[in-house]
Formats: structure tokens, sequence, C-alpha cells
């Protein structure tokens, strides 16, 4: 893909254009409104007039229409009194910018990582919803809840306390939450209309023709949103008078609302190329876009998207994101315009298009960001290389913060990308290289939650598409996630279908895989003898493809569930095969961990003799592979049966070695006491992910 440049001249924002716009500053109006949410706030509620104790925190409504400052009044009225709440402020968005309801499970996610609290990797809505109850029911947080679109999504967070507080924005009444009464905004006052648009054209322009601009404030009928795009247009346009643009949207579009007219002006001064980058913002993840994406969804430089970018933040068609790295977003009311014009102006594979590009882009991104953590390797610093100098990261904490701000962005990518279904070959790259930068960059365990996800949309495309190797690769994963959160229950009956469909791939790899972990499933629930069988099934498969490590392993795993059975004679017999393996294959320590392992069974059938000479044969193993905790352990469960054959002296000798061994470690839990859940545990990801 190339980049192609924006054509000078006429194509270029002008410099008033780019001159950021002086926007920023204390919040305007809304006197009246914010009044009347505070004395919202100290009202006694219907529980407290009837004599019970609220059982839940109050909720104060912020409603009215996208582009009238509702957000921006709920972000004041947090200011105010965000400090009567000790544990801070939470803040989730409710609704994708097309006004899609956001899941009640990822928002409770995120409202999680704002405590600083885990979310279990594949919980269901109902249980993180009470995750994030129980989490604040000894807290006294201030929520803001933005674009609700259902009184449900809302309830769901609710903490069960009066001492937090919820703000919701909305766009209507929250029907079926009891207590609330909105605050409904309309447009600003003369007043603060007018300081608003002396922030973008500075006051002269205003005082030499007061009713000129108090016509303006009446053709926006104080619509703030409609307000910032007319002073982006006076900013962009310092010749023009006032009066100009009162008469230009009086004539434009009667039946339009204000915004709308306003917007058809404001975009309609643009040059060709950026109304086209404009346009293309609307196909941007999340409502969210950084340089690089502008870049891509127009075929343009990256520096001139970073340019354009910044023109259209002055101008009042962005707003800048507080984030470390640069990040705009495009307002709520602003999607619906955008998302027509696409629709009037661009051919639908023009757009398809220009989400390729963005998609290949941002696959290329994140397999940088994923490169610059293996620069210790020589093929590492070989990826790095054969990337353009625009995509690479500087440092791999850069990288690291680049892909923290872009996470939402780049999750939302994912999921569109995959409901698209039209680009899946691009979905599965983006999803396989989003994988693999999470894990360098956050590791597997603090990535679960997301990895899930990815997981369950990798499945979605997998079954759509008809593709069993991949299906069976996602069905693992998940449930391996499922397993290690406890649902084991889920986790088995994935891993049966996982078998089904590397057995229909004809993977060798996932079908041994699958049968070894659905005996582990089996072995979790206390069902031995199926977990013996199904071990022993995933052990024909490895002596059949001569793959001798596994093989040596699964011996160990067999005599695992029959130890755990009571088998004892069974399971000797099949430590006893896992040694002979282990020595045939050279690998001395896991030698002196199966050693180790057949003297704990001995002794549990009663052998203490020959559990005592065979861990003698395991320290002298374990000696040889330098493994100290392994070396320890030994030495202490000697200690303990010598102690039980009446020899306390030499037990003395072997704990004091022991101890010696370990320094300050005085207590250890042997390693023979309980098999290594990672040495007999299939829990990696795998590697068609």
């Amino acid at each position: 893909m190339t980049d192609q440049a924006v054509a000078a001249g006429g194509d270029e924002l002008s410099e008033d254009a780019r001159r950021p716009a002086a926007t920023e500053g204390r919040f305007l109006g809304r006197a009246r409104e914010l009044r009347e949410l505070h004395i919202d706030i100290e009202r006694a509620g219907l529980d407290t007039i009837s004599g019970r104790k609220a059982p839940r925190a109050r909720v104060l409504l912020i409603a009215g229409r996208p582009g009238y400052g509702r957000t921006a009044l709920a972000e004041e009225l947090v200011r105010q009194v965000a400090h009567r709440y000790r544990d801070g402020v939470l803040r989730a968005r409710l609704s994708e910018p097309d006004g899609t309801p956001v899941p009640t499970e990822r928002t409770a996610r995120e409202l999680l990582a704002g405590l600083g609290l885990p979310a279990p990797a594949g919980a269901d809505e109902d249980e993180l919803g009470q995750a994030v109850r129980e989490a604040l029911a000894d807290r006294r947080v201030l929520l803001l809840l933005d674009d609700a679109v259902a009184a449900d999504q809302v309830d769901a967070l609710l903490p069960d306390t009066p001492d937090c507080l919820a703000v919701a924005v909305s766009g209507g009444p929250l029907t079926g939450i009891a207590d609330v009464r909105p605050c409904t905004l309309g447009g600003l006052d003369t007043k603060s209309a007018l300081e608003l648009l002396t922030r973008y054209t500075g006051s002269v322009r205003i005082t030499v023709d007061p009713s000129a601009a108090e016509r303006l404030v009446e053709e926006c009928a104080g619509h703030p949103a409609a307000l910032v795009l007319a002073g982006g247009w006076l900013a962009a346009h310092p010749k023009a008078a006032v009066a100009d643009l009162a008469k230009q949207l009086h004539t434009v579009g009667e039946d339009a609302a204000p915004p709308a007219r306003v917007f058809r002006l404001a975009y309609g001064a643009l040059p060709v190329a950026a109304q086209r980058t404009l346009r293309l913002l609307s196909l941007a993840p999340a409502g969210l876009v950084d340089p690089h994406t502008a870049s891509a969804l127009a075929g343009c430089s990256v520096e001139s998207a970073h340019t354009t970018l910044d023109g259209l933040t002055a101008l009042g068609f962005l707003h800048r994101v507080d984030s470390s790295v640069p990040q705009y977003e495009v307002p709520g009311f602003l999607h619906p315009l955008l998302r027509a014009l696409t629709g009037s102006q661009d051919r639908p594979a023009e757009l398809q298009l220009a989400r390729a590009r963005m998609l290949e882009r941002t696959v290329r991104l994140l397999q940088s960001c994923r490169a610059i953590t293996e620069t210790d390797s020589p093929q590492g610093r070989e990826k790095l290389a054969v990337l353009p100098r625009a995509l690479r990261f500087p440092t791999a904490r850069a990288a690291g913060e680049w892909l923290g701000a872009r996470q939402p962005a780049l999750l939302a990518a994912a999921r569109l990308a995959v409901a698209d279904g039209e680009l899946d070959t691009l979905a599965r790259r983006l999803m396989a290289a989003l994988v693999r930068a999470l894990v360098a960059h956050v590791g597997t365990q603090a990535a679960a939650p997301e990895l899930y996800a990815i997981h369950q949309l990798v499945l979605d495309v997998a079954e759509r598409r008809d593709l069993p190797r991949e299906r069976a690769a996602a069905l693992l994963n998940l449930a391996d996630l499922d397993a290690q959160t406890g649902r084991t229950v889920k986790a088995l009956a994935r891993y049966r279908a996982a078998l089904d469909a590397g057995r229909a791939a004809n993977d060798p790899y996932a079908t041994g895989r699958a049968m070894e972990s659905v005996g582990g499933a089996h072995q979790e629930l206390g069902d031995y003898d199926r977990a013996a069988d199904w071990y022993g099934r995933a052990l024909a498969q490895r002596l059949a493809r001569d793959e001798r490590t596994d093989a040596a392993r699964l011996y160990g795993r067999i005599a695992t569930a029959h130890t755990y059975a009571g088998r004892y004679g069974e399971a000797q017999r099949n430590w006893r095969a896992a040694i002979a393996a282990h020595r045939r294959n050279g690998d001395v320590a896991a030698h002196a961990r199966a050693l180790s392992e057949l003297a704990r069974v001995q002794e549990y059938a009663g052998r203490p003799e020959e559990s005592l000479r065979t861990c003698h044969e395991a320290v002298e193993w374990a000696r040889r592979a330098e493994d100290d905790r392994l070396l320890a352990a030994l030495r202490l469960r000697l200690a303990d049966t010598l102690e039980r054959l009446g020899d306390p002296a030499a037990a003395r000798l072997h704990r004091g070695a022991a101890e010696r061994i370990l320094g300050d470690e005085r207590q250890v839990e042997p390693s023979v006491a309980k098999p290594d859940a990672n040495a007999y545990e299939i829990r990696s990801a795998s590697g068609e992910d």
C-alpha cells in the first residue's frame, strides 16, 4: 500500500484553519441546570421520605440529544462534586458511536479495571455486574455513565449503597429506575452562546455587530455543537462578517436541524481532500482516530493526515482526546451526518478499500508493536528493520503506551472487521497480531479477558468460513481460559468440540492436545477413570507419531490419574514407563521429577523402604540436573520417610541439608507432594493463533 500525499493548493486546509482554536477555558452557561442538579443531589429520596434507608446509589440523569453538551455538563458536575467521593470517579461509555448499546459485560470489565480489580476471562454480564456492585459496596465512588441507551444498562451497574452517586447521560428518560428526575437540556442562553462564539472569533467581530451575532445564535437555536461549527467557520474566514454567516445559514436547508445546517455550510467550505478525510473518519473504530488511522483511510501520508486532523479539530469537527498518543474523537452528533455523506458521495467499493487499508495499517502497527519487544534476537531486529520508518516505535515503552491508549479502538476494529464479513482474511490477521502484541506487552494472564473476546471472534470467523483448523485453535484457547477460571464443565465441552474440529482438519497437534485436555478436565472434575482413558488415547497417538517427549509426559499424567484413584500399582507401572522414556530422551530434570513421583506413590502404597531407595536415586538425578528446589524437596521427603522408619538422626541430616539449599526458605512445599501443574498440564496458546 503506497501513501499518497494530499494535493497542494486548493486541497489543503488554510493556515487559519490549521491553527488550533482557543476553545479551552471555563465551562460556559448551564448555571440553572447545574443548580438543579446540585439540589437533586441533596434532596431526600422517596425511600428517605418513607422512613427507609436508601438501598442503592442515587441516579442523576442528564437528558438531551447529541450535540447539546450533555457530556460537558456531566463532566462539569463531576468536577464540582468529585471531592465528596473519596474513592474517585469511574467513567464508562454505554453506546457505540453509531448508537449500538455496549454490552454490560464489557462496561463492567472497564469499571473493574478502573478499580484495579481483576475481571475473570469469559465471565457473563450477571457475574461481572455483581462483581462491580460488590466492589463498590464499601466504597464512595462517583460513576459517570455516558450515552446510556436503556435503563437496564445503568441499573445493572448501580452500587447497592447510598454512599455512591451515578450521573447518567442519555437521550431520553430511563424508565424503570426509581426516583430519577431528568435534567433535560435545550439550547444555551444568549450570553453563553455569544461567549462561545467569541472564543473562536475574538471579541471585536461580535461587539461591532451584536445584533448579527444574536441573529446567528438564533439561527443556531443556541445549539452548542452548531455554535462550535459556526465559530470554527468564522475563525477560518477572518474577513467574513458574522452577518454574512447568519444570512447564509438562513438560506441553507431551512427544513434541517441547526447542527445539520451549520455542518453543511462548514463542510462545504472545506477543501475536497479534507472533505473526503472527514467523511471517511466515520469508519474509524469506536469513533477514535489517530494520524495512522486517518492516513490509511484517506490514502495519504501520516504527516498530511496529522495536519488535517489538527485543522478539523480547530474547526470544531473533532475533539482531542487526552491520551499519551495523538488521538481524536468524532463527536456523536456528527456520526449520522458523516454516514449519510459517505453513503451518497462514496462508492461502496471505495469504502471497502478504505476499511481494508485501515486494517492493513493496524496489522502492521501491531506487528511493529510486538517486534520492538524482541530486539534481543537477530530475528526480531530483522522484522523491525523491514518495516517502514513511519511504522516503527522508538522504544518498547512507547509501543506499550500506544497499545494501551489505542486498545479500545483496536478491539473495536476487530469486532467491526468480523461483523463486516467481507474482510475475513484481514480480520484474522488483525486478531492474530493483536493477540501477540497483548501477550508481548501485557502478558497472557493480565490480558486474559481481552484474549477471550478475541478468540471468540476468531471462532465466529472460523465457523462462518468453515475453517476447522482455526476453529479447533480458538476452541482450545477458549477452553483453556475457561479451565483457568474454574468453568471446567464448559471447558470440557469446548475441548470435545475442538477434538472434532481437529479431526475434521486432520490436525494431529490439535487432536492430541484436545484429547489430553479432555483428560485434564475429567481429572479436575474427579472422574479419574475417564481421565486415564483419555490420557491413554492421547498417548497412543503420540507413540504412533514417535513424539517421545510428549509420550513421556503422558505416562506421568496417566500415573497421576491412577494415583488420585488409589490404584497405586497402575500408577507405579506408568511412572516407571515415564522414567524410562525420560532417560531415553536425555531429559535429566524430568527423569528426577518422575523418580520423585514414583517414590511418593510407593510411600502411599505402604512400601517405605522402596520409597527410600527411589528417593535416594531421585536425589542423585536432581543433583545432576542442578535443580536446587527439587533437590531440597527430595531431601525433605527423605527426612520424613526416615522419621517414619525410626531413624531421626539421618532425618535431621537431610532436613538440615534442605534448609541450607533453600537458605531462608524454611517452609517448603515439596514438589513431590503434588504433581507440578505446569509439568503435566497443557495451557499454552496455540501456535496457530
